[in-house]
């Protein structure tokens, strides 16, 4: 009997509410409808199949040439295509079918595709399959047979559209986060030009004195900062300070620290008196989670007389030619706690050959990789070792011996400011 002679097998509807209950293929009412695609030549088929499928929740559309089947699938989307083989215009070899098929692989994100034939070969079956037939239903049908296999595909289907969905929002949002990555990057990178633009690129000098000074980023915008200001040829002032935290917050308010103690530095307001006021500015300006640890100095070249005041930070070292060494500690409170402060002022008396040593915590606190600390120990060694170096050969000096310790991992800015007396 040929294919278009042939009839489809239907089951009555008792048989059919058995199948539904033994497959259990009815859907949820809260799921959506799969939508079903089906392509045939012969009407009576498509009917069979609309009254089979319809009464078993899905949701179905017909077409009856390759040029339907094609504009469909361009119009909208399916759960599964259901589709014959053979046409009016060839009836036995399925080369209709296989060229739609060609047409439809190069779909992006086709549906699952179940072919329909009543003249299916060996050849036939491998070539449709390549151009990616999921299954095959041999006419005439059975019920049961072709609803486990659409249930399956449409399973499958769905499963492989939700794999590909949740693919492309990775894949989206991967890319979203590297361009979002790229952004801060830039950011960053623009925020250190303008960081490195507000220290000193030129170190003052005076005469009967040596000064170096170094800051060693770690790769990300910091607070640390330093200043070396000459309020007359006899007098220059040595600060250097930590904000706390780091990224944008602790730069911008490290410019606006470094605005204040320019707009303050004079000869006639005392180390005691500027830190007072720069306490309250910043208290009034940043929130309570941040702070500024702060030292600030000014010394007489003349009587080579350092006064200074500090501010919470690390306690500077002044190593004496003889290898003894003091710190310097008089001062305060960090900058920002309190709304008003008070500090008292501290003074050392230098001698030729003596060293000062300003820094920051990211060079004591850089650790190795077993996680101990470089230490103020080991510091305050290196600077009795090198009693004889200069500013620039000390500070050097000093990086290197920490970036060897570190591993060359900067965990913070180190930043240094040394002072040598002639």
């Amino acid at each position: 009997m040929s294919e278009r002679g042939r009839r489809p097998h239907l089951v009555g509807t008792q048989g059919a509410a058995m199948v539904s209950a033994t497959l259990e293929i009815s859907l949820d009412r809260e799921t959506m409808q799969p939508r079903i695609l089906i392509a045939d030549d012969q009407q009576d088929v498509l009917d069979a199949l609309r009254l089979l499928l319809k009464g078993h929740g899905y949701s179905i559309e017909t077409v009856n040439s390759p040029a339907d089947l094609l504009s469909a699938v361009a119009r909208q989307d399916f759960d599964i295509l259901l589709i014959d083989l053979n046409y009016a215009r060839d009836t036995t070899s399925g080369r209709e079918g296989l060229d739609v098929l060609s047409r439809l692989k190069e779909i992006e994100d086709a549906p699952p595709i179940v072919a329909m034939t009543g003249w299916a070969t060996v050849g036939l079956a491998v070539e449709a399959m390549q151009y990616g037939v999921s299954e095959f239903v041999e006419k005439p049908w059975t019920n049961t047979r072709l609803l486990e296999i659409l249930k399956k595909q449409i399973g499958l289907g769905r499963e492989r559209r939700e794999s590909r969905r949740r693919a492309a929002e990775e894949l989206r949002a991967r890319e979203e986060a590297l361009l979002h990555l790229q952004e801060q990057e830039r950011e960053v990178a623009e925020a250190k030009a303008i960081q490195e633009k507000l220290l000193p690129r030129e170190i003052p000098q005076m005469a009967g004195y040596e000064i170096a000074s170094a800051w060693q980023s770690a790769g990300v915008v910091g607070g640390d900062y330093f200043d070396i200001l000459p309020l007359s040829e006899e007098t220059l002032v040595l600060c250097i300070a930590d904000v706390s935290g780091k990224g944008m917050p602790a730069a911008l308010l490290m410019s606006n620290l470094q605005a204040a103690v320019r707009g303050l530095s004079s000869l006639s307001l005392a180390p005691n008196l500027l830190c007072s006021r720069l306490n309250s500015i910043v208290y009034r300006n940043t929130d309570s989670d941040r702070f500024i640890t702060f030292f600030y100095a000014q010394l007489e070249g003349a009587t080579r007389r350092l006064t200074y005041v500090n501010a919470g930070h690390n306690a500077p070292f002044v190593v004496r030619s003889d290898g003894s060494h003091e710190r310097l500690r008089e001062g305060g409170a960090v900058l920002g706690v309190f709304a008003t402060r008070n500090y008292e002022m501290g003074s050392a008396q230098l001698s030729p050959g003596d060293r000062v040593i300003l820094f920051t915590d990211g060079v004591t606190e850089a650790c190795n990789p077993a996680g101990e600390e470089f230490g103020e120990a080991r510091l305050l060694c290196l600077l009795q070792e090198q009693h004889s170096l200069s500013a620039d050969g000390l500070q050097a000096k000093i990086l290197a011996a920490v970036a060897e310790f570190s591993g060359g991992r900067w965990q913070d800015d180190a930043t240094l400011v040394v002072l040598v007396c002639e």
